[in-house]
Order: structure tokens, then sequence, then C-alpha cells
């Protein structure tokens, strides 16, 4: 079976997210790494690009460049990936999906919900996909932890406590730090960083697990070191769409912790814990029984979960394989458009552009909430209320 062509746009050398992308993308042998477009200086990134394997005529300059070259191409990528910094994405993605292609852009989608809007919009007029990568719901358990739900092991869900809390922005005196300082210039990121940076991924997977959506919320925001315009720090609670309770804390200034991306689920049955940082157990508590620990690759999981996992049980898999799931989802409906067939029922779990349109809404909320002394305000995208 041939490779998927595919291509990055950003992810350049010394990128963060750049590798998880080209080793997610490449790990399950669905995509071939056939162009890029990948610093914002066009002669690092096409060296860059050619140092990766790139060839000349497809390590472009800039995106405009990759487009073009590209849109003339019998062998064009069939999915490209959008890794800049946030206020470039809308550009991006409008652009190539207006072109025919397929996209997944990285998150947040947009910095604005009008643009988000705009991006579904498209997305649904052009026939095109647009992913979102809310990539840690690409973990085998997490998407055990929405199976478990949906088939009803929890019984009704009343509670979902979500953080995402890290210490990595916690030095006042690395303020200047080019890769910490756009994360808190309203410039580039947009009204929020830390909910937009981190909170909305424990917020999508509260959503994806669940199966609900967030209604509407009231956020408590803060800059704990005063020379940041954006929050470092955010609480917040929220109403979903089947009446679950909501909790979230997201920081950058908590010392001590490393990733801190954890969900607990807890339902009139029973309740579920799961950690990024150990992401190989999900602990199950059923109401009146014992703590139960279910281990990644073991038997009698669910479908989702049994496609989501490759390495034995015993045996870590991290973030880059988290990645891959996303990447394989994308490939298994690509390929089925192409082959005039409906896609592996257990590949359809991709975050979505309607995905990131809510995370937009949810942003704009929490900065309006942070404003006015933590009020409630409505979640929802306009065109969806």
């Amino acid at each position: 079976m041939a490779k998927l062509n595919w291509g990055l746009i950003g992810g350049g050398e010394g990128s963060q997210i750049g590798p998880a992308h080209r080793l997610g993308a490449a790990v399950d042998g669905e995509f071939a790494f056939v162009a890029g477009a990948l610093d914002h200086r066009p002669e690092a990134g096409r060296a860059y690009g050619e140092k990766l394997g790139l060839a000349g005529d497809r390590a472009y300059g800039n995106w405009q460049e990759m487009l073009e070259g590209e849109s003339a191409r019998d062998d064009r990528v069939d999915l490209v990936t959008i890794a800049t910094p946030n206020a470039t994405h809308f550009e991006i993605a409008k652009a190539y999906l207006s072109a025919g292609f397929d996209v997944l852009c990285e998150k947040p989608m947009t910095i604005t919900v009008d643009e988000a809007e705009e991006i579904v919009r498209l997305s649904r007029d052009t026939g095109r996909i647009c992913a979102v990568n809310y990539g840690y719901s690409g973990y085998a358990l997490v998407r055990h932890m929405r199976a478990m739900v949906a088939r009803g092991d929890l019984g009704q869900i009343r509670l979902v406590v979500a953080n995402f809390a890290h210490g990595h922005h916690a030095d006042a005196a690395d303020a200047d730090n080019p890769r910490v300082r756009w994360r808190y210039d309203p410039a580039q990121a947009g009204v929020s960083a830390q909910f937009a940076d981190c909170g909305i991924h424990a917020l999508h997977m509260a959503s994806f697990v669940t199966g609900q959506e967030v209604d509407r919320l009231s956020a408590d925001l803060v800059s704990c070191i005063a020379s940041r315009e954006l929050e470092d720090d955010a609480m917040v609670n929220f109403r979903m769409s089947g009446g679950t309770v909501g909790r979230l804390w997201t920081s950058s200034v908590a010392i001590g912790r490393q990733h801190g991306l954890e969900l607990q689920v807890y339902g009139e049955n029973g309740g579920l814990r799961w950690s990024q940082e150990q992401p190989n157990q999900l602990y199950w508590m059923p109401l009146g029984e014992r703590l139960q620990v279910i281990e990644r690759g073991e038997a009698n999981l669910s479908p989702e979960a049994d496609r989501a996992s490759r390495v034995t049980i015993g045996h870590a898999e991290g973030m880059p394989l988290a990645f891959a799931n996303i990447y394989t989802d994308l490939a298994e409906v690509i390929r089925a458009r192409k082959d005039g067939r409906r896609p592996d029922p257990a590949s359809d779990l991709y975050p979505r552009a309607e995905d990131g349109l809510r995370s937009m809404a949810a942003i704009s909320a929490v900065a309006q909430s942070g404003k006015s002394e933590g009020a409630w305000v409505d979640a929802r995208p306009p065109m969806f209320r």
C-alpha cells in the first residue's frame, strides 16, 4: 500500500512540537514526509528541510511558496500540518482548505471565534478535513475512558475534574526568553495565554471522554508574574450539556509540576483517573468495590484502545505515539474517501474543526469571565447556540 504524502509548515530546527509531528506521521508507515516550509527564515527552512531528506524543490521557503508548488503537482501532499505561531493558523488553514488540501492544525485553531467559525464553514463547504491537534486524546487509555463512559460503565456522569499545570514559566527572570515571551503577548497569543496554551487540552479531553460539550463557565484568571499581560494561572468552573459539573485548573507557575495533564471522571456507578505522566495506567473505582488498575495493552479493552496501542503491555508508550494515533485516524479517513468506502468507526476520533471552534469559544468566554470577576458566561460558539 502506497504511503500518503505529508507536508509540514513550521516545526523547524529547535522547535518543541516539530519532532513529535514528524515521529507521529511516520511511525505507522502511513505518511511519507515529502514537503515542508519549516522556518520563518526562508533559507533556514530550506536548509533544514533538505537536512531532513526533502527534495530541493519541495523544501520551501514559506507556506505561500509551498501552496503554489504543491498545488501544481500531480503527487501533491495529501495532508498538511500547520505548526506555526497561533496568530498565523487562520490564514494558512484558510488558504490550504480553499485550495483543496486536508489540514491538521496545531491548537488553538485560530485566535478569534469569528475566524474559527469561518474555518468550520470552509471545511464543510469544501469537504476537506480540518483536524485540530488535541493530540493527548490519542492516548489508548484516554480512548478507553471514552468507551467506558459511552457504554455506561460509570452510569450518569456527575463530575469531571481536569488539570494541566506545570512550573516551567515560573521564573520571572525568564520573561525575555522568546520561547516564553510570545505566549503572554496578546498580539501573538490572542486573548489568553495559559488557558489557550494548556487549559484547552484539558477542557477538550473532558468533552472528548464524557461526550458532552461545555455550555457555560466561570473563570478566575491571574498573572502571578506581574509583567505579563496575559494570565499564567486560571481556575475555571463549567457546566456541560449533559448536566455534568466541571472543574479545571491550569497553571504555568506551579513549580514542581512537570507536565500536569490529568483527568478524573466521576459517575453514579464509579470513577476514573488518568494522568499523562503515567499514561499506561487507568485507575477505575467501581461503586462499592476495590480499586482496579487497567493497563494499556491488556486483554479485553475496547476496540478504540486496542487500535491505539502498538507496544506490548508493560512497555511505555508516549506522546509521539498519541500523536501517531491522530495521524492514523486521518490516514484511514483520507484513504476511505479515496476508495469510496466508510472508514473504520474506531478511527473516527480525530478532533475536528468544530472542536477547535468550541475551544476558541471557551477561550473567549474565559477571557470575558476573568475580566468580569468570574461572571458566568455562555461558552457555546454563536453558530451552535
